[in-house]
């Protein structure tokens, strides 16, 4: 069954042996990617998954009542770039979330004609950041490609559970690590 504005699936024409992780065929429907949240408490990981994907990752009573994370929240978004080279940066790039269709119209001023190309589909794990919640973030670590550190500029760093993390994701192996300093 298809759906309006995203990329047709049909195996009668699809050759699967061509497909990757960045096929339009793939990317229009499932996140590929899996990037972790990860870093001390009260630093911005849920707030910056939510400014990208629209998604909030806190869901549930005890969460929102305290405003923590003590489960793993889960968001997806599309990435996208503009298709006229002439589209200025960083204004060329853009996120929606999951269910934007393949091919929106940019919104920068003056290039409202130009199609947003899809880039990539992501999915993030936002990790709590809690002492006691390390192992909630260990079973998020297992699944991720890669992680946003984030350490907030208005404190010294670093925290507690910024080394945690950073020593966690180190044991994992995990090698694609941005580091985004907040606040």
């Amino acid at each position: 069954m298809a759906r309006k504005g995203l990329m047709e699936q049909d195996l009668s024409k699809l050759d699967v042996a061509k497909l990757h992780p960045l096929s339009p065929e793939v990317i229009s429907r499932q996140a590929t990617i899996n990037i972790g949240t990860i870093g001390h408490v009260a630093h911005g990981k849920s707030t910056v998954v939510k400014a990208i994907s629209g998604v909030q990752t806190v869901r549930f009573k005890n969460e929102l009542e305290r405003n923590i994370t003590i489960k793993l929240g889960y968001a997806n978004a599309k990435i996208y770039k503009c298709d006229d080279e002439r589209c200025p940066r960083p204004m060329t790039y853009k996120s929606y979330g999951s269910g934007k269709e393949d091919t929106p119209m940019c919104d920068v001023p003056g290039f409202e004609n130009a199609k947003m190309k899809l880039l990539r589909h992501v999915s993030f794990v936002d990790c709590p950041g809690h002492d006691i919640l390390m192992a909630t973030m260990l079973n998020g670590a297992a699944i991720m490609d890669g992680a946003l550190l984030l350490i907030a500029a208005n404190e010294s760093c670093p925290q507690p559970q910024t080394s945690e993390h950073l020593a966690a994701i180190e044991i994992m192996r995990l090698q694609h690590i941005i580091i985004l300093q907040n606040k």
